[in-house]
């Protein structure tokens, strides 16, 4: 018997599927359209075993759907401009661009051995011209729409790499890479203005993403962070030292909880703001804490997080409605980037707040309680104040407040709470007795009748997107800068403006600016010498639209054309769930802009998500002398286990020496607990990797890698093949049955079994439950072996049966379902296995002449009793009473 040879096998399979071109699809009118996406991979060098599970979900559900007669796209590229190969340059001293183009290939040729039915007709790389211009064009057209614009704005600098870094760059207020403490900076850059958007993407992201995860969904509402309150000024006589009353002699503020407006205590600015900077002028100290301030990212969650300084400006400004002097502290926890870069401080009923006074010795004053804290509180209708105020149930009649209502020693959650307003310190306010819900409605009127700025307002948490980065490799930003003209963009026809590729950068900064044939040229508009601009374009710009570009990737007339009128909205698209607020946020808007400038006809570019789980493995370290920590990759460590397989040691097998288990951990270089997939390939195959990885957990679920269970899927595989061997002669001449019924039994028991299975693999597999699709292959295959007999039933069965499991199983193990059913004779009869249909359900195999009962005596199973289907109450209890085990047990009879 010819052995399993996964190579072999795999090899021919792969090498008939390119000779035939079969993945490459067009549009058709005649079949309904199916487009089902990974998210495009960075070439990095190699494949994880992360995007090997991506990348098979991604086929099983192309190939299954194609079954089906769907004409499905599974397209493939490459997001190939970013720091990483900017860093990789510097080290092996060549250029980006031959390093990226060079890990493509290989990364190919490794997406080619897994047998993904990718459309490579498609492929897009980013770094490529005839990508990126159109990230040019459509960046102009958004400068002529304004939704683009150039504007000086704090930002986050990494002094090491020198360039901007996103939010989500900076950790702990470090850079993600180099671990440089990041500086806040004021620097000038290209801006679109996604926040023009914010309210359709919240209402989108709440009503027309069904298909969405629950919790993915969440992330994109709390991002964009939909906040509803008052914007106001603080009045004061703050002058420059021209005489000028700094910002016309108002501090804006904003804040969601007006109702708490008068407990204010004190207000803080940011490093940035004017007020901050005036107050500077003449001090010394200050300016130097300000200047410790602008160090630190500019993320919100850095905000949240890090210890609260303040230090006194000794300026104050009024209060609105009290006009009391309210001094004015800078506080490193203030961003100027976020509304006006100035908060009133309530220390009372904001936790934040509450700290920063506590620290300094600030004052606290509660104005909104529970009813509990009153000695007497009820709703009224007449109580009115002002002509403002109009009757309802929302004012309330108080008195005096409970003893130990408010315990000032330590923050408590309920002091943030909305209740009712009273100012127990007895500062005539007019808020008092009206809920806070009612209070908030108030302030705007009641600031504005003293003669001060103070409206409703909706605002965002999400910020406008900076696209400007100071580096080399990426989208070059479509703008030359002239003494005369100014800023002038690049004229439609002169695009694309070509990245060099030979420029090698050596840290010292942009390399770009020392380009001479890159930098200099005429200004359009006067034709005077000007320079390009050097900045390039953030790579998040690259990912928001490359699914639209598959659909069109030869049309160099427009960036979009009638593929994506044909295969958009994309179907099914499948990531890791890190991408699941910025990378999808920044689609759905590029989407939009898209829809405004005529370019598309939807809202938005995904119907549905599925966000695969991690692939997780065992880490072993050891712990050097200096504290630093040595890890060792799982395929160089033997563990012992005890008797009940729990592992109790480690030993590194090159030295024998024990190594310590820190446990099971994502996949990651960082702790050498990787898995390289090509070693994978070539030890069992990419059947066996794709089986495993689909078998071992729910596509959504975290899978933990295991040896064993790898070994386990090539010994299927191995049954399989060695099955078929034993059986091809009976297949190839096996009978034609039309009629079942006459059946032995248990040819009809298997029979109903196997069309049970198939029943549940096609439910499983139109729900993306791909391990259990996998189990039934398991399930067909035993029920299979167990089959025996020569009899005509029982070859016809074997061979449908084996007809069915290989359609089962085509989608995860495609190279040895396609192989058996060539040589099986199946392709012969029914054409090739990628273009067979899935199997149906015959329904008479599923109906039972009789059926099997358990026979319980006493509350005990005795045995089991089988009866016809259609068989009646006493008929059942007649065949109980006549069975031995009822003879043996009890002494019961029917009636």
């Amino acid at each position: 018997m010819i052995p399993y040879n996964h190579k072999s096998i795999e090899a021919a399979a792969q090498s008939q599927w390119s000779a035939g071109d079969v993945y490459r699809v067009t549009e058709r009118v005649d079949k309904k359209k199916f487009y089902a996406c990974s998210m495009l991979p960075y070439p990095s060098g190699k494949l994880h075993m992360g995007h090997v599970r991506n990348y098979t979900i991604n086929d099983v559900m192309a190939r299954y759907l194609r079954m089906k007669g769907y004409n499905v796209l599974m397209p493939m590229g490459w997001d190939a401009f970013g720091l990483p190969a900017e860093n990789a340059a510097m080290k092996n001293k060549v250029a980006p661009a031959k390093w990226t183009y060079d890990n493509i290939a290989y990364m190919k040729k490794q997406m080619q051995a897994m047998g993904l039915a990718i459309d490579w007709s498609r492929e897009v790389t980013a770094c490529k011209p005839d990508y990126y211009k159109w990230n040019q064009w459509l960046f102009l057209k958004m400068l002529e729409k304004g939704i683009a614009e150039r504007r000086t704005q704090v930002v986050n600098w990494d002094p090491v790499d020198m360039t901007v870094l996103a939010n989500e760059q900076v950790i702990d207020g470090k850079g993600w890479r180099t671990g440089a403490v990041i500086e806040k900076r004021e620097i000038p850059g290209y801006y679109l203005n996604i926040v023009r958007y914010a309210p359709e993407l919240l209402e989108h992201t709440l009503t027309k993403l069904p298909g969405w995860p629950e919790r993915v969904r969440t992330m994109q509402e709390n991002w964009i962070g939909k906040s509803e309150g008052v914007r106001f000024a603080f009045p004061h006589t703050i002058k420059d030292a021209s005489g000028t009353l700094v910002q016309e002699g108002k501090m804006y503020v904003f804040t969601t909880r007006a109702d708490t407006i008068m407990g204010v205590t004190f207000c803080a600015v940011a490093a940035e703001h004017p007020i901050a900077t005036h107050a500077a002028a003449s001090n010394k100290a200050l300016a130097a804490f300000i200047e410790e301030c602008k160090k630190g990212g500019v993320a919100e969650a850095d905000m949240a997080t890090m210890e609260k300084k303040g230090m006194n400006t000794g300026l104050t400004v009024n209060h609105p409605l009290t006009g009391e002097s309210v001094p004015v502290w800078e506080g490193n926890y203030v961003l100027m980037s976020y509304g006006d870069g100035a908060v009133m401080g309530v220390p009372a009923h904001d936790e934040r707040d509450f700290a920063f006074a506590k620290k300094y010795g600030l004052g606290i004053r509660p104005v909104v309680f529970p009813e509990a804290a009153f000695k007497v509180c009820g709703p009224s209708t007449g109580w009115v104040q002002s002509a403002e105020c109009k009757p309802d149930n929302t004012f309330f009649e108080v008195a005096g407040l409970r003893e130990d209502w408010f315990d000032l020693s330590e923050w408590n959650s309920k002091y943030a709470e909305k209740g009712i307003c009273y100012t127990h310190e007895k500062l005539g306010s007019k808020l008092d007795g009206s809920s806070s819900d009612r209070a908030i409605e108030m302030v705007p009127e009641l600031i504005r009748t003293q003669g001060y700025f103070a409206e409703k307002k909706t605002t965002y948490r999400l910020r406008d997107w900076g696209i400007s980065r100071q580096r080399y490799w990426g989208t070059p930003i479509p703008i030359i800068h002239c003494e005369t003209c100014g800023a002038v963009p690049v004229p439609e026809k002169d695009l694309p403006v070509v990245l060099p590729e030979d420029c090698i950068p050596d840290g010292s900064g942009n390399p770009l600016k020392l380009h001479a044939g890159f930098l200099n040229v005429a200004c359009p508009k006067c034709a005077k010498p000007a320079q390009r601009e050097t900045d390039t374009m953030d790579t998040f710009i690259d990912s928001s639209w490359y699914f639209m570009r598959y659909c069109d990737p030869q049309l160099n007339t427009a960036m979009v054309g009638k593929g994506a009128d044909y295969w958009m909205p994309m179907d099914q698209y499948i990531g890791g769930i890190e991408h699941a607020i910025l990378h999808l946020l920044y689609a759905r808007f590029w989407t939009k802009v898209m829809r405004d400038l005529g370019l598309v006809k939807f809202d938005e570019p995904f119907t549905k998500l599925l966000t695969q789980g991690m692939v997780l493995a065992e880490t072993f370290y050891r712990k050097n002398a200096d504290g630093s920590m040595e890890w060792f990759n799982p395929s160089d460590v033997d563990v012992e286990t005890d008797a009940h397989g729990k592992p109790v040691r480690a030993v590194l097998r090159s030295d024998s020496q024990p190594v310590m288990m820190g446990g099971v951990e994502k996949m990651a270089k960082s702790k050498n607990n990787g898995v390289d997939p090509q070693d994978l390939i070539d030890a069992y195959g990419a059947d066996t990797a794709r089986h495993f990885t689909m078998r071992a957990a729910h596509p959504e679920d975290t899978l933990f890698w295991s040896d064993a269970g790898v070994a386990g899927s090539y010994r299927f595989m191995r049954r399989l093949w060695d099955y078929a061997q034993k059986i091809t002669e009976q297949i190839k001449t096996a009978p034609s049955v039309q009629n079942w019924k006459d059946a032995p039994d248990t040819v009809q028991t298997t029979r109903r079994e196997i069309y049970a299975t198939l029943q549940k693999a096609s439910f499983d597999i139109e729900r993306i439950q791909y391990n259990t699709v996998v189990s039934a292959g398991d399930i067909l295959l035993n029920a299979l072996g167990e089959l025996r007999g020569t009899d005509d039933h029982t070859k016809a069965l074997i061979a449908e049966g084996l007809s069915i499991l290989l359609r089962v199983l085509y989608p995860v193990t495609p190279h040895l379902t396609h192989q058996l059913w060539q040589q099986l004779g199946y392709a012969a009869q029914h054409g090739d296995l990628l273009d067979a249909p899935w199997p149906e359900v015959d329904a008479s195999a599923m109906k039972q002449d009789h059926i099997t009962l358990v026979l319980q005596i006493n509350g005990k199973t005795r045995g089991e009793l089988v009866v016809s289907a259609t068989a009646d109450k006493a008929v059942i209890e007649a065949a109980a009473a006549q069975a031995p085990e009822v003879e043996l047990y009890s002494e019961w009879r029917p009636p």
